[in-house]
């Protein structure tokens, strides 16, 4: 994947990439304990650990993340990125969104310029999302992403509110 990610622009929102001096406005997300439910961590008490989460991914040189925000000089309302699966071509789709604006449909139009992204700018030929089969929001995201239900993983994440399993949604696009 071609490092740093570009920025993307839809109709309401900049995709950035991210950058350390968002840890303060990503720490309302990572800290807030109905956005981190489905994470394998539960939130963060300090600033200083969403600060080394931030300083950690923009580190990963293999991933892209964006800050996703409304312009320039706006808040950080969360972030997406993708990283490189097992195998060549194909990249997991990740997500997180302050709470606050959770229903406006900003996360779907986030993701799905960052799908977009992956299949024509990284040629990526599948992108999939992993995520709790309790986690109904992320579902609609990964749906709205063009991804449909690929299976279920049983007892394959060990979370801070217990075993739990994972659901696998999935895109395919293929080269002519």
């Amino acid at each position: 994947m071609k490092f740093p990610p570009p920025t993307l622009t839809t109709e309401r929102l900049i995709l950035r990439a991210l950058q350390s001096s968002d840890a303060v406005d990503l720490h309302v997300a990572f800290s807030d304990e109905v956005v981190c439910k489905y994470w394998t961590n539960g939130p963060y008490a300090a600033l200083e650990q969403s600060q080394k989460r931030v300083d950690d991914t923009i580190g990963k040189r293999d991933s892209l993340t964006w800050a996703i925000t409304k312009g320039e000089g706006q808040p950080v309302l969360g972030w997406v990125m993708i990283y490189p699966g097992r195998n060549e071509g194909i990249a997991e789709l990740g997500y997180i969104l302050r709470r606050e604006v959770w229903g406006q449909g900003i996360m779907a139009e986030a993701a799905r310029a960052v799908v977009n992204y992956g299949f024509k700018a990284e040629g990526m030929r599948r992108i999939y999302a992993d995520m709790d089969p309790d986690n109904i929001g992320s579902i609609r995201i990964a749906e709205k992403c063009g991804m449909t239900y690929e299976g279920r993983l049983k007892g394959n994440w060990d979370t801070h509110i217990g075993v739990r399993d994972s659901l696998i949604y999935g895109r395919v696009e293929l080269p002519d």
